[in-house]
């Protein structure tokens, strides 16, 4: 288990991965990476939603990150970013956003498209203490690109 409510096999989840016979499995630094954003923000996050909340990524290596379009810096890679989606109906991504954003330590919060009232999905990473900059950014599509404003 990575975390109380994060299977091994939730973390590494991927079907362009299971379709293109893709290995995602971390090594011990990026298994490590996961436990402590699942630690300091998604078990946080789960308390204060009280119920469950939908992985849509969590870990990708390197090869799967480029089958799915992903930046080259992207922190999946890394184990240090997760998406997140309100399927459950226990709090909206916009919700989840902003009680993150009042309560947590991240290094990066991604408001990733929708709408003003609420996002397809939040992205956010964490990677220390001391290191974190508790970003937050929206991402639109201006001409077919991703664009990413401070918000």
């Amino acid at each position: 288990m990575i975390s109380k409510h994060i299977s091994d096999k939730e973390g590494v989840y991927s079907v362009t991965a299971i379709r293109r016979g893709i290995d995602n499995i971390p090594n011990e630094e990026q298994l490590n990476n996961m436990k402590l954003l699942a630690e300091k923000v998604f078990e946080p996050l789960r308390e204060w939603v009280g119920g469950p909340i939908k992985i849509n990524s969590f870990f990708r290596c390197v090869e799967l990150n480029k089958a799915i379009g992903g930046s080259h810096k992207s922190q999946h890679c890394r184990g240090q970013a997760i998406d997140i989606d309100d399927t459950f109906g226990k709090a909206t991504n916009a919700e989840m956003y902003n009680w993150i954003k009042e309560n947590l330590d991240f290094d990066q919060m991604i408001w990733e498209f929708g709408d003003d009232d609420n996002p397809n999905w939040v992205h956010i990473s964490y990677v220390s203490e001391d290191t974190n900059r508790n970003r937050c950014l929206k991402a639109s599509r201006v001409g077919g690109k991703t664009t990413y404003s401070v918000i």
